[in-house]
């Protein structure tokens, strides 16, 4: 391969941090440095990234985390994605008119679980006081950081219906009458003054003052501020009609972030550690056991036989996510079965030279009907209105458009986190007055159709998008992840197969060209299907771009370099350290030594 890369593979021994803003980057190695482990530098680079990219995440948002703790030698899942409020019913949605959950608002509220997340991770693994690892996040909030472009962008396209609609939201962002210039200094005071409060939390010992923070957070100050504001609220949304919330306090009060177990698939002598079902994670191992049955390595990775190979096997799983997954807590999912050997040898089998057009899950025993009610969801036409101002997919498509964050750290024992930060978008809801951030809009993940694992009902997790990544083979370790929605296993995947088949290191897979399908139902209101569909860099070349079509791909070509926000870091059974972040969009960074 090319040794040619728009920046250095980083490399060292005492640490490295790896996210989609430097500044958080350079926080969480900051917090190296201080003599934090990779849990109090996971935690303080997450929660300052809820100030410097609000647009794509926020403390009431959703947080998952894959972590590796040297100590124990466990490798688990933080699962920090709440729940459907206890009045979230299918009933309650349909006697207001509704066919789909909205995409932003109040009635597409779940319960806050990004805060408690962090916390919990910080209790259990962190070494380093609240006050410490939240300082940086106040201190940014308090006395302002240099705005991003797209943060900019997207208050200004907001601005206007911030005004009329959400003017809690209008006094956070536009606290002049006027959006933020790009890389000027702005503030956001109300939050750094919750975050401070929070800091300040009682307790005889660390943990003990976590804890009084977690508890604030569900019935305290913070809790006090959400109801009394959702008491009497009423505001428009993506429907086109102004509702109110069902989130109650019994709902925040009674719910706390989970550790659980990882989902585990082995591919080529790698072990891959994803979610549960109640993420995507395992559409990327239903993937990789597909694509077990094709030569990758004799394929030019960056050739239309790859593409094509690989886009038609993500058709497949995706088919299958749809259909089959959903809170293992609530629902029967048929996991063994969707990573058997057997079944993705038959499903590799439909794969042929040409593009298919048609949305094929599997039929496994006792869940047919779960594959026909996707195939005809998916030829259903919604009808939602307006939608110009929703939800998220990547930043070649609208400024008006949510996304995620990602960081990936390791320190020098070996701990290690990868971590999908989301939701609670600047774009999501109103700001709460007082505390300086929005509620969430993932309950628009579920359908208001009965009997199925994805059906809205109140305890129950959405299916998320957010996905982050841990891998280790001989000794090896390696987290990885991306913003994106429904591209994340895809961009993560086609990185991944890239650096097992291909040799290609850590930054040289992430600026190679990257390509994804549309072909599925998405995830985010409006739940769009665009048959056949598949966007791909143009450096792929002209040959590969024709090729593709003439198998029967619609092909789209995105901008140069706009797909894909990878970050990944590695430590090899020697103690070395690497670490790679994305160059799109000129703001993810790797640091370490």
């Amino acid at each position: 391969m090319s040794d040619f890369t728009t920046r250095p593979e980083i490399k060292g021994t005492f640490g490295v941090v790896t996210t989609t803003h430097w500044i958080a980057s350079a926080v969480g190695m900051g917090v190296l440095e201080k003599g934090g482990n990779a849990f109090d530098a996971a935690v303080a680079a997450g929660l300052v990234l809820q100030v410097v990219e609000p647009h794509l995440n926020g403390p009431a948002g959703d947080m998952p985390a894959i972590y590796h703790c040297a100590e124990t030698g466990e490798t688990r899942t933080i699962c920090a994605q709440g729940v459907a409020p206890a009045a979230a019913t299918i009933a309650h949605f349909k006697s207001l008119g509704l066919t789909l959950v909205p995409g932003s608002g109040l009635l597409s509220t779940v319960v806050p679980g990004a805060f408690d997340g962090w916390m919990l991770m910080l209790r259990d693994h962190g070494t380093m006081s609240l006050r410490e690892v939240m300082q940086p996040a106040i201190d940014y909030a308090r006395d302002g950081h240099p705005v991003l472009p797209r943060v900019a962008h997207t208050i200004a396209g907001l601005a206007p219906y911030f005004a009329e609609h959400w003017p809690s939201s209008a006094e956070v962002w536009t606290p002049d009458g006027q959006p933020p210039e790009p890389h000027a200094l702005f503030k956001n005071p109300d939050l750094a003054a919750t975050y401070d409060r929070l800091a300040d939390s009682a307790g005889d010992t660390r943990e003990a003052q976590i804890e009084t923070a977690r508890a604030t957070w569900r019935s305290g100050f913070v809790a006090d501020a959400i109801f009394d504001y959702l008491a009497d609220a009423c505001v428009m949304d993506v429907s086109g009609t102004a509702h109110s919330a069902v989130l109650a306090p019994a709902d925040l009060e009674g719910w706390s972030a989970t550790v659980e177990d990882t989902l585990t698939y082995s591919y080529h002598g790698w072990v891959v550690h994803k979610t549960q079902a109640w993420g995507q994670g395992p559409v990327f191992l239903q993937t990789l056991a597909i694509l077990k049955n094709f030569d990758l390595a004799s394929m030019d990775p960056l050739g239309a036989d790859f593409t094509h190979t690989v886009i038609e096997a993500m058709k497949l799983a995706y088919a299958d996510r749809e259909a089959f997954y959903g809170d293992p807590d609530h629902s029967e999912i048929p996991m063994s079965q969707l990573l058997s050997d057997g079944y993705n040898a038959g499903r590799a089998k439909l794969i042929s030279d040409h593009a298919s057009l048609e949305q094929r899950p599997g039929r496994i025993a006792g869940f047919e009907h779960l594959a026909e009610r996707y195939i005809t969801r998916a030829a259903t036409d919604f009808d939602v209105g307006d939608v110009a101002a929703q939800e998220p997919t990547m930043s070649h498509l609208t400024e008006k458009r949510g996304d995620t964050v990602h960081l990936d750290v390791i320190d020098r024992w070996g701990n290690m986190v990868s971590a999908t930060p989301s939701g609670g978008w600047l774009q999501s809801n109103p700001v709460i007055p007082t505390l300086g951030f929005p509620l969430n809009s993932r309950a628009q993940m579920f359908w208001l159709e009965e009997g199925l694992p994805t059906s809205l009902a109140p305890g129950r997790r959405p299916r998320t998008t957010l996905t982050p990544s841990l891998a280790e083979k001989d000794g090896a370790k390696l987290v990885f992840g991306t913003p994106g929605g429904d591209q994340q296993d895809q961009w993560q995947l086609i990185w991944f197969l890239r650096f097992v088949h291909h040799g290609m290191d850590l930054q040289e897979g992430i600026d190679a060209p990257l390509f994804h399908s549309m072909h599925f139902q998405g995830s985010f209101f409006p739940r769009e299907v665009q048959t056949g569909h598949m966007m791909i860099e143009p450096n792929v070349g002209e040959d590969v771009i024709a090729d593709l079509r003439a198998r029967g791909h619609i092909v789209t070509v995105a901008e140069p370099w706009t797909v894909g926000r990878l970050t990944a870091a590695l430590r090899e059974p020697d103690g070395m350290l690497r670490a790679a972040a994305t160059p799109r969009l000129m703001q993810a960074y790797a640091i370490g030594r």
